[in-house]
């Protein structure tokens, strides 16, 4: 079995209650194996020569009320090569715990504290692991997606994996928060990168344009109008005026180059539009 070496930041947010970890290494879709989790009950991350049972165990144990001495203790019982694994994992009342094997490969180690476990086997050095945990202490202001990547971000610049980088992913829960009301609301992998980190940045901001909350929509002026009838004619979808007049026609093909767009979350007819979906239109037919 290969070693998964890696760092990885398990963490709920003490806001909303939502769970997440960061993942990063130079390993094939580290996303695949490492993160698990689900809303109101906590996180694991599982790695160096991951038992992938303690994700889907971890949560099991914690949903039926087990601390993480105890769930420690169950690992110990019934996983005889302990000594190399490395898991981290953050229950919903925000009790965490960080384990490293005394066989994980050098350096390894963790830190953890309420609400965050933070970990990672065959760094760099130790600044790797306490990047991690000082960006996810200081960046409060951040939201929750957002701050778990600039610590994945801060321990990839303090010298993370030694091997080199691949791969990395985020992966939050939030009941009712997801696509259809699923609770896994961003669940974003970078499977094989030469700059995974900065790749994962990139997607969130995507998901944060696609599906990010719900921001009240302000009405077009008539030259913003203007602009979306000449874009909608120049992409073949509107065959009207160009007036800066709001009219059924605008209207139409402005639902089909938002639905090619995937931002059919951000609008709900008329001449109304959100600042985000409205800059993104602007930048991208710039």
């Amino acid at each position: 079995m290969r070693p998964v070496c890696t760092f990885s930041l398990v963490a709920r947010d003490p806001q909303t209650g939502d769970l997440g970890v960061a993942v990063a290494s130079k390993f094939l879709a580290v996303g695949f194996v490492v993160p698990w989790a689900k809303a109101n009950v906590g996180a694991v991350a599982t790695q160096s020569y991951a038992n992938p049972e303690f994700g889907p165990q971890g949560l099991e144990l914690m949903q039926i009320g087990a601390g993480p001495e105890d769930i420690l203790a169950v690992f110990a019982r019934n996983d005889p090569a302990l000594a190399k694994r490395q898991f981290g994992l953050v229950l919903s009342n925000g009790e965490s715990l960080s384990y490293t094997g005394a066989e994980c490969h050098a350096w390894a180690g963790g830190r953890f504290g309420p609400n965050y476990a933070a970990q990672g086997n065959l760094l760099t050095g130790p600044e790797v692991v306490e990047a991690l945990e000082h960006t996810f202490l200081s960046r409060g202001d951040l939201p929750f997606g957002e701050r778990l990547v600039e610590a994945l971000a801060a321990a990839d610049q303090a010298g993370g994996d030694r091997r080199g980088r691949q791969s990395a992913a985020l992966l939050v829960v939030g009941a009712g928060k997801g696509y259809g009301g699923m609770e896994r609301w961003i669940d974003l992998r970078v499977d094989d990168h030469p700059q995974p980190v900065a790749e994962l940045r990139r997607l969130l901001s995507i998901h944060r344009l696609l599906f990010g909350p719900e921001e009240a929509a302000r009405a077009l002026t008539p030259e913003e109008v203007r602009w979306l009838q000449t874009l909608l004619k120049a992409q073949g979808h509107y065959a009207g005026e160009v007036s800066g007049r709001w009219n059924a026609a605008t209207e139409e093909a402005l639902h089909t180059l938002i639905g090619m767009e995937n931002l059919e979350e951000r609008y709900r007819g008329g001449p109304m539009l959100d600042e985000t979906a409205l800059t993104y239109l602007k930048e991208r037919y710039s």
